[in-house]
């Protein structure tokens, strides 16, 4: 489980004439993600979800509140332990691209401490589940924009972790591609797996996400099942209730 406890991010600009202003990216977000749950993040440009994402998978410090790691009934809060639990999907994301996408799996492997056999066991797990046999061993800088997310994705895979935290996963994959990573994520949360999983294809959230949290100007505009939204907003679908709930910029009172 990883849960988010009044999460507060700041961030200075800098204005005309040496004068400066506070924007909150994040403002004072709270959110529990459980095991055997994918929690979906959606919301327009500049909401704060990628902000969010990095100070939930530790790799931004917050300006205020904290995030915690659970794995059953032991909390984790050392750096290295944390990493290696944690399997987080940045949207912006840069590989070596003198590597091939085996030779930089190989390589996470021994940071990660695993066993060289088992590697390469999970190399060939991850390479059927994503596809990559035909460029496995193609350097990155040589591969398609699909290809190289696909590169991007496994490097998250490889220590088995028990956190996924995905940004824009699928972007960038064609429909076979993205329909593996889908099927994939079904099948971690089935092994008890936690994931935080950030999009902007709303039939994708539908599909996929137990639950989701819609965020606006930093903060949580609305949050449930799909079916749930759908009931409070009398919209037929995920892309609608997104409209309307954006468009009026406030959240629905009712409760259900």
């Amino acid at each position: 489980m990883i849960t988010a406890d009044h999460l507060v991010k700041t961030f200075i600009k800098n204005e005309k004439k040496n004068k400066k202003s506070e924007i909150k990216a994040v403002d004072g977000i709270s959110l529990a993600v459980g095991d055997g749950e994918i929690v979906g993040i959606l919301g327009p440009n500049g909401a704060g979800k990628t902000t969010l994402l990095r100070m939930m998978s530790k790799l931004m410090k917050p300006t205020d509140g904290t995030v915690r790691i659970r794995l059953g009934e032991m909390e984790i809060s050392d750096d290295v332990e944390v990493k290696r639990n944690i399997g987080y999907l940045s949207n912006n994301t840069k590989l070596y691209g003198r590597l091939s996408a085996r030779e930089l799996l190989q390589m996470l492997g021994v940071l990660y401490g695993m066993e060289e056999s088992d590697t390469r066991e999970r190399i060939e797990e991850i390479s059927s589940i994503l596809s990559m046999d035909s460029f496995l061993d193609n350097r990155i800088e040589k591969l398609s924009t699909g290809q190289t997310q696909r590169a991007s994705i496994a490097r998250c895979l490889i220590h088995d972790p028990q956190v996924y935290i995905f940004d824009e996963p699928t972007l960038g994959l064609d429909i076979i591609s993205s329909a593996a990573i889908i099927d994939f994520m079904k099948k971690e949360r089935e092994r008890g797996k936690t994931v935080l999983y950030s999009t902007h294809y709303m039939e994708e959230a539908e599909h996929l996400c137990d639950r989701i949290v819609m965020i606006h100007q930093g903060r949580i505009l609305r949050e449930g099942t799909p079916d749930v939204l759908k009931e409070q907003t009398g919209k037929d679908s995920l892309r609608d209730v997104f409209a309307e709930l954006i468009a009026g910029g406030k959240e629905i009172t009712d409760e259900y």
